[in-house]
């Protein structure tokens, strides 16, 4: 039986990418460029800012240009940073099945504190979390386990005994190299060079919708 449930937050918990979609598409009318296909935009939220600000600008820009425009993309969604997002359909069911079991969940992910907790602040979610594990908590981030290592020990668990959900062959091969059961959420923004072959992940279960990662999980934390 699991003890607990770690996610990764974009394109896992929540779905963040509309209001990365709609600075983006404004940043390229801005810019007086073709206005990129939201499905573009949507397989590249999990990779950041810098991977925003190259959809934008694909030839190579000077550093100075390049900081100016992340910089200015990191401000336009601190500010606006909730206004489509929102958990995934059929989260809420979820966290609140693992609050009512006593289970705890939380998250591990790539995005800086600071955006991560605006964001769960915006959703009223940060209360509700056991535990947030950022980059800036880190020497190193996944896909190496220590992340995921800082996460068990917070919680006071081994790595063993918690499942770990995300989108992304890091998210997996973090989950993996610390020996936590790990759960493919193939609804998330998937990589397009790695979308078609799921397998490949080495993931030890893959979901297609949320309701199928409820009743995974349910089945993995029932004594």
């Amino acid at each position: 039986m699991k003890k607990a449930v770690l996610f990764d937050l974009d394109g896992t918990l929540i779905d963040t990418a509309p209001d990365f979609i709609r600075i983006v598409q404004n940043m390229c009318r801005e810019a007086e460029i073709p206005v990129l296909d939201a499905d573009l935009i949507r397989a590249r939220v999990s990779e950041g800012a810098r991977a925003m600000v190259k959809l934008v600008y694909p030839s190579h820009l000077d550093e100075a240009t390049f900081l100016k425009h992340r910089d200015r993309f990191l401000s336009e969604y601190q500010d606006n940073i909730a206004v489509d997002t929102q958990l995934f359909d059929g989260m809420d069911e979820l966290l609140q099945d693992l609050e009512q079991r006593s289970i705890p969940w939380g998250i591990v992910t790539n995005k800086p504190r600071y955006l991560s907790e605006i964001l769960l602040d915006a959703l009223d979610l940060k209360t509700r979390c056991a535990v947030l594990v950022c980059p800036d908590d880190v020497h190193r981030t996944k896909p190496d386990p220590e992340p995921m290592y800082l996460a068990a020990s917070q919680l006071d668990l081994d790595a063993e005994d918690i499942i770990y959900v995300g989108d992304h062959p890091r998210d997996i091969d973090a989950g993996r190299s610390a020996d936590m059961l790990t759960i493919l959420a193939g609804y998330g923004y998937l990589p397009p060079d790695a979308k078609d072959d799921l397998d490949a992940w080495n993931a030890d279960y893959i979901v297609h919708t949320v309701e199928q990662l409820h009743a995974e999980i349910e089945a993995l934390i029932s004594p």
